[in-house]
């Protein structure tokens, strides 16, 4: 542990940081394996659902610095091509 002031702050901000990324990682990914347990399900409506929640969670993490928007487009592009084919 630091002895400086700020440098005592730094740290816990640095955690409190964590933290949230890490929660917010979990929810993204969550509602991720959400949408492909939709698409083992085999129901389309379900599906679609599913999809917009996912792409909109990507969209979050990208804004919130979690996710680079490379893998962000990645990620949306191989769930959209997995929806398409279930038609």
């Amino acid at each position: 542990m630091p002895n400086i002031k700020s440098s005592k702050k730094d740290v816990i901000r640095s955690r409190i940081a964590y933290e949230k990324n890490k929660a917010d990682k979990s929810e993204m990914k969550t509602v991720i394996k959400k949408y492909e347990a939709a698409l083992d399900s085999g129901d389309k409506a379900t599906a679609e659902v599913a999809y917009k929640a996912a792409i909109q969670i990507v969209d979050k993490a990208v804004s919130k610095g979690i996710l680079h928007k490379n893998t962000a487009a990645r990620k949306k592009s191989s769930m959209t091509l997995r929806l398409s084919k279930m038609a």
